[in-house]
């Protein structure tokens, strides 16, 4: 099953970020997400404390309901094994994390999860898919060029990368043909001034430029 998920994220590349939304919105988002075109979903935990761990397990729960296997969830910053556990139970499909955690990785694969935690240099990215990693986010990745990207993908092509903070539409297909297997979207795609309108129709309209262009390569 897992496998199954990791070949579908190679096909479609794109993973939308959503952080901070309201649990009663947070359908509709993601009914937006899926008909621009999208079909991974991550729903950030909230590490500062802001927003209840509860809240976001209960939005990755709605989420996994609603769409009923259309849409595929994860959680997003995911630091502890106690996130972890309420992301499992919630239904998440896929954990992903701004760092290298080994423990976490681990626990993941071992919950039948897919890991997906974040790095910037060649030794994390290398220790994190050793770790178990199914895909490694490079991030920040608009922190760095394309000659970077280029340069740490030549000894270690063999582990899959994602492109995530500050990937648009224009960028993204630079990203994908310096050998990047996908990117993860946030605020970009799903902007907090739309949700707060309701104006879900240019979450989806935005969604589906990131998709022309993965169809495009």
């Amino acid at each position: 099953m897992a496998q199954d998920l990791c070949a579908l994220l190679r096909e479609k590349k794109l993973i939308s970020i959503v952080r901070g939304a309201p649990t009663e919105k947070i359908t509709k988002i993601a009914d937006a997400i899926y008909r621009g075109g999208f079909r991974f979903m991550e729903i950030t935990f909230d590490q500062s404390g802001k927003t209840p761990h509860a809240v976001t397990a209960e939005q990755i729960r709605i989420v996994r309901d609603a769409f009923d296997g259309r849409l595929h969830v994860g959680a997003g910053t995911v630091m502890t094994e106690a996130q972890l556990k309420l992301a499992a139970e919630a239904g998440a499909e896929y954990i992903i994390s701004p760092n290298v955690d080994t423990a976490i990785i681990r626990a993941t694969k071992a919950a039948g999860l897919i890991s997906i935690p974040g790095a910037f240099t060649p030794s994390e990215i290398a220790g994190a898919y050793q770790a178990g990693a199914d895909f490694v986010k490079l991030f920040p990745v608009d922190c760095v060029d394309l000659k970077y990207i280029k340069a740490v993908r030549a000894p270690i092509n063999h582990i899959p990368l994602l492109a995530v903070s500050g990937v648009t539409p224009e960028n993204l297909g630079d990203y994908l043909k310096a050998g990047m297997a996908g990117a993860g979207i946030g605020s970009i795609l799903v902007k907090g001034e739309d949700v707060a309108a309701d104006n879900f129709e240019a979450i989806a309209q935005r969604a589906a430029r990131y998709v022309a262009v993965v169809e495009s390569i």
